[in-house]
């Protein structure tokens, strides 16, 4: 009787000790991850769609993951909440150290974060914000109020303050959308002489604001004198959709990626606003790894989008297309002096 007392104490105690290991390993262990623990950092993304921009931010997150070791397990939710919330519940099962989401929708994934709240994973939302920030360790979000603001009085200038304009919106209800579409109404209101005959989604992508700008151009025809885009894909869809019919109106966009850079070096668009994926999405996943090894963050980190013009756009060509690779390698230092700074937009 005493051996077999004896064996199941050194049972039980073999099993604390197995669940005392395991624990000191788990997901977000402060003491298991980064560069004092010596853990590779595993960090899981879920962002809305791959358009132009979040492919080039993809970029971004690549270099400063290579360059501090750290794993990333990328998903694309197609533009649909209920796949991202699949995404988000498959990466807490996966046991990352973080999940950095960048939403198909504002007002979604609330069961999903209190999940990863209760698992101990920490979650960064980047470029679109959630409802529930309280569930969230952090932020870096664009100041997209001031980029509609920004496009807008581009626009009204363009036009002298008078005329017609089409508003081509982001998915509906995103917080990218209610944002750029306020800055565009504040606007508005200081110009009661430029109307707006119609405004629509074209969920970021240029296929469908191609379809969308044929039926305004077949709707309004030569009564169209601005088109006002909340990015430069749609932007550019609208200019195919110019182009096809043979017209030339103005069109400004926002975001600041190769092609809308191009069009405005082209002359195809007044303007853009520079919100540069590879710099946005880097110092997301640097505010992840900051969290990871228990080192201090801010709530939210404010990403303001530089005016682009034919007055400067060589300058932004440069980053952004024609020494992009090298930018990339600059990249990792870059994003942590402008976390220190807290200018998130920099890229000097």
């Amino acid at each position: 009787m005493l051996r077999k007392m004896i064996r199941r104490g050194v049972v039980a105690l073999g099993t604390v000790l197995v669940l005392v290991a395991a624990a000191a390993c788990g997901a977000g262990d402060e003491t298991a991850r980064g560069a004092d623990g010596g853990g590779k950092i595993r960090v899981g993304v879920t962002v809305y769609d791959m358009s132009s921009f979040i492919t080039q931010g993809q970029e971004g997150m690549r270099a400063y993951a290579k360059a501090n070791d750290i794993e990333l397990l990328w998903n694309s939710a197609g533009g649909d909440v209920a796949t991202q919330a699949n995404q988000v519940e498959q990466l807490i099962n996966q046991g990352v150290d973080a999940i950095i989401i960048v939403p198909v929708q504002a007002d979604s994934l609330g069961p999903q974060i209190q999940m990863a709240k209760d698992a101990g994973i920490p979650v960064i939302a980047v470029n679109t914000t959630l409802s529930n920030e309280e569930g969230l360790a952090s932020a870096v979000l664009p100041d997209d109020v001031a980029a509609g603001r920004q496009e807008m009085e581009m626009m009204a200038k363009e036009l002298g303050g008078k005329g017609n304009i089409v508003i081509l919106q982001g998915p509906l209800g995103s917080s990218p959308e209610l944002d750029r579409t306020k800055g565009i109404e504040e606007v508005l209101k200081k110009y009661p002489d430029i109307k707006v005959l119609a405004k629509d989604t074209a969920n970021w992508k240029r296929d469908e604001a191609v379809n969308k700008v044929k039926n305004w151009l077949s709707s309004f025809g030569d009564d169209i004198d601005g088109i006002v885009s909340e990015n430069d894909d749609m932007g550019l869809g609208a200019l195919q959709a110019l182009q096809e019919a043979g017209k030339k109106i103005p069109i400004v966009g926002i975001d600041g990626i190769e092609d809308g850079l191009r069009a405005v070096q082209r002359g195809d668009f007044i303007g853009s606003s520079l919100q540069h994926g590879r710099v946005e999405l880097a110092a997301g996943l640097a505010v992840a790894k900051r969290i990871v090894e228990g080192k201090p963050v801010e709530k939210k980190y404010t990403y303001v989008m530089p005016p682009i013009t034919p007055d400067n756009v060589e300058q932004y060509l440069k980053n952004v297309v024609t020494e992009k690779d090298a930018f990339l390698e600059r990249l990792p230092e870059l994003i942590e002096r402008n976390l220190e700074s807290g200018d998130i937009a920099n890229e000097q």
